[in-house]
């Protein structure tokens, strides 16, 4: 089964990351562990920026459950990559977003995925309300898939 890549177009948040000479593997292209972390920079990145979240006081934090991701295309150092996010589910306690991940200024994604974070108490990591300040910033960011 053949996967589509989307477009920019599809995506309401992007960060843009510098590859690395070190991300890249033995066969000369990027490889498939940093795509993880580009994930979690982008959705890391629009939280912090939009002051919702203090990663060293919050009470309430995300927790990366699941993720997920395929690649469609190769990227290599010194490809500049846009990551895209938006928000596909928004639950109680959880938020699925969509990534995209874009070579220099090509339209297409060269790989895409999710990423879900469970919202729990940075004590106790139990599960509790995704917080409003949070929720109203992730709802900027949701599609339907």
């Amino acid at each position: 089964m053949a996967i589509e890549a989307k477009s920019r177009a599809q995506f309401q948040h992007f960060h843009k990351i510098q590859t690395r000479w070190m991300d890249n593997d033995a066969y000369g292209h990027v490889n498939n562990v940093i795509y993880y972390s580009w994930f979690d920079t982008v959705v890391n990145q629009f939280l912090i920026v939009n002051q919702a979240l203090d990663i060293e006081k919050s009470q309430e934090i995300g927790l990366v459950i699941e993720t997920q991701c395929n690649y469609l295309a190769s990227v290599a150092f010194p490809d500049v990559i846009s990551a895209g996010v938006t928000v596909s589910k928004l639950g109680n306690s959880s938020v699925r977003y969509e990534i995209g991940i874009f070579k220099n200024d090509e339209d297409m994604a060269a790989a895409q995925g999710h990423f879900v974070h469970v919202y729990v108490d940075r004590e106790s990591r139990r599960p509790v309300p995704i917080p409003e300040k949070i929720r109203s910033l992730l709802s900027t960011l949701e599609v339907p898939v």
